[in-house]
């Protein structure tokens, strides 16, 4: 069993299937649950999650997210131990601010792998996170 962390872009795909990556995702979650792996994301995920059916004034979606997030994934906060993460992180001004969130929430969670779809994340080395790599890149 391994503390999967996913980046926002990979949840905004899963919800809209809206391109090729939904079937990646998909499988993806698909061998997750058969290893068993935990499902981790930070609250800013969930909070992004979450604008577009606010803003839609759609209540209904807004709570089928929610309630999918509370029964499948494991929502990191930003604490003061992610905070300091954070602020080692930005130490690298190539790593833009909502990156450095999301990498700092999963190093404080000490995740074993860090998926996302930013290919730029991949080559960054961030203790407290074993591997970083992106959606074409994942093992499945």
């Amino acid at each position: 069993m391994s503390r999967i962390f996913w980046d926002t872009s990979l949840f905004v795909h899963l919800f809209s299937g809206a391109d090729g990556r939904t079937e990646r995702i998909v499988s993806l979650r698909q061998r997750m649950l058969e290893r068993q792996d935990e499902l981790c994301t930070s609250a800013l995920t969930l909070a992004e999650v979450l604008v577009k059916p606010v803003a839609r004034g759609d209540e209904a979606l807004r709570e089928r997210y929610e309630q999918a997030f509370t029964q499948a994934v494991r929502v990191i906060p930003f604490d003061r131990d992610a905070a300091r993460l954070y602020t080692e992180i930005r130490q690298d001004r190539s790593v833009r601010a909502p990156d450095a969130f999301q990498l700092a929430c999963a190093a404080a969670a000490r995740v074993d792998l860090f998926i996302t779809n930013d290919d730029r994340l991949a080559r960054c080395t961030v203790p407290g996170v074993q591997f970083i790599t992106s959606l074409e890149r994942a093992f499945l």
